[in-house]
């Protein structure tokens, strides 16, 4: 049986899957804005989580 590692789970926190709905939902709701805002983001600037943030802190 394989090892958990936190190595995963933190490479998976910096990304927004843009294709799942509860990550767009949970990223929306973070950020005080709509799930299709956070769509055009993911679009923009690619899946980084803190690019995402700060394109959507800065509309």
């Amino acid at each position: 049986m394989a090892q958990h590692t936190s190595r995963g789970r933190a490479q998976d926190r910096a990304r927004v899957a843009g294709g799942q709905d509860y990550e767009v939902r949970y990223e929306a709701k973070k950020t005080g804005t709509s799930p299709d805002e956070v769509r055009e983001a993911v679009k923009a600037e690619g899946n980084s989580r803190g690019k995402v943030e700060q394109r959507l802190e800065n509309k």
